[in-house]
């Protein structure tokens, strides 16, 4: 019988020894903070006037991007991938920004347009 030892070397997870239980609850910290922003803003700006609606929206949009870049980068480990996987990943994910903010503003248009109507 042959001997086979697994290295890091060779499944390409040598990098990932950066993600520790440290790393992981920083991440999540961070998780946690922007969510209580969220809920601050949800709760207690916008009802009591400090804050429009319309500003609240772009402001939870950015805030849940934030979101999606953590938990994408540390927990679905892209941030330890190849450069052109994680380009691939990026420019996709610039489209699909670009097309809900195109669809946010034409929904705006529309219903100010349906209700002078």
């Amino acid at each position: 019988m042959s001997e086979h030892t697994h290295t890091t070397e060779e499944h390409g997870h040598g990098d990932h020894a950066g993600l520790s239980k440290g790393k992981i609850w920083k991440v999540f910290g961070i998780l946690l903070l922007i969510t209580v922003i969220e809920f601050i803003i949800a709760l207690v700006l916008i009802p009591k006037g400090y804050m429009t609606q319309h500003i609240g929206n772009y402001i939870y949009i950015a805030l849940t991007l934030l979101k999606a870049f953590y938990i994408v980068a540390y927990f679905m480990h892209l941030k330890y991938e190849k450069l052109g996987l994680q380009l691939a990943l990026t420019v996709s994910f610039i489209f699909i920004i670009y097309f809900i903010v195109l669809m946010l503003i034409e929904g705006g248009f529309l219903n100010i347009h349906m209700m002078n109507h």
